[in-house]
């Protein structure tokens, strides 16, 4: 097989707005060395962490929703400060191109890989670094990827871009699920139920024989209840008191504390965004008198992205997809994913 020496695809050059996303076709293709894989990329979702990495979101001096942001940011990456020119793309579904020494995959395998790769090291054994943050990821024809990161998912039924819509939605609904204990019988709230990680959620708390409520648009209800829930809140609708075992939550914002009250003394909430705005208010008393426990979602086990690999191969979880786009049509996928008109996931296609 003959490797290109230079391929097409996005740099994100600054953090900003779509101006921050600039076409390529004269990046560099990357050489694998030992224990790394070279993929071509056949599909790549499109995720919130995109537009907050873009916009320089993660930075701390950033305390509202996405939209918020307007200044300057230095270290607005998962790992904070990025390395510029960066191929963002945490969604990655592709095949083997080259291998190097030692990696264990062969040309033609298709692959898959979680976006928060686990990099634990003395003292921080949650450590990770986020494909398309602190490395290159699948907004091009090509991505190096270490052989140990990689699945193999080449028996799934599901096509590349539904497999191209998992990694980040269904590995961070799974985590939720996993870090919150989620079990068959128990009462599951979800909010941003429509969403890819919310649908996403929706199927996988159904797997583990749990019932669903979904916090949505009414325009979008019907999509949720289609994925397994019971039946589904308004987004300003009172939630009942006391009636949640867990509460797998994306959103966060002014309305935060309805969902602590929601749950049952001795319940579990579980949160891995904040699309609505990261600063929440509560009632302490009512999160410690009635022994709520609180977990922060990011790093994820091997275990867990194996779990779904496993469920991949064997076709028993399948995204909903709305829309795919050209890869360099990223701004109109970018901006039809934040109009949030379109329920599940976009897919880009280089």
């Amino acid at each position: 097989m003959t490797i290109p020496a230079h391929m097409s695809g996005v740099y994100l050059t600054h953090h900003g707005g779509p101006e921050a996303l600039q076409w390529r076709e004269d990046i560099p293709v990357p050489t694998p060395g030992p224990g790394q894989v070279l993929v071509r990329v056949a599909a790549a979702g499109v995720n919130n962490t995109d537009i907050n990495t873009r916009v320089g979101w993660y930075s701390s001096d950033v305390t509202g929703a996405t939209d918020d942001v307007d200044q300057d940011i230095d270290a607005g990456g998962w790992g904070g400060a990025l390395q510029f020119p960066r191929i963002q793309g945490g969604d990655l579904c592709g095949i083997v191109e080259a291998a190097g020494p030692g990696s264990g995959f062969q040309p033609g395998q298709r692959v898959t890989c979680p976006i928060n790769l686990p990099r634990p090291r003395p003292g921080h054994p949650q450590g990770f670094i986020a494909l398309g943050s602190e490395i290159d990821g699948a907004f091009a024809q090509y991505c190096l990827v270490e052989a140990n990161d990689l699945y193999d998912v080449s028996a799934s039924p599901l096509s590349d871009t539904e497999i191209a819509a998992i990694p980040c939605a269904f590995g961070t609904a799974e985590n939720l699920l996993t870090r919150a204990g989620v079990t068959a019988g128990h009462k599951v709230l979800i909010t941003g139920a429509s969403g890819g990680v919310g649908l996403a959620a929706v199927q996988l708390a159904r797997l583990r024989g749990a019932s669903v409520w979904g916090i949505t648009g009414a325009a979008k209800a019907e999509v949720v209840k289609s994925q397994g829930a019971v039946e589904t809140f308004d987004r300003d609708a009172a939630l009942p008191a006391d009636m949640f075992d867990v509460a797998i939550d994306v959103v966060g914002g002014p309305k935060w504390a309805r969902l602590v009250l929601a749950l049952k003394p001795g319940g579990h909430y579980a949160v891995s965004g904040a699309i609505a705005g990261p600063m929440v208010q509560a009632d302490l008393r009512d999160i410690y008198l009635r022994d709520i426990t609180i977990h922060g979602c990011t790093h994820q086990s091997p275990e867990v992205f194996g779990r779904l690999a496993e469920l991949m191969n064997a076709g028993r979880i399948k995204p909903l997809i709305s829309r795919t786009y050209p890869l360099r049509d990223i701004a109109k996928a970018q901006e039809d994913f934040q109009s949030k008109a379109l329920p599940g996931k976009l897919v880009l296609i280089p």
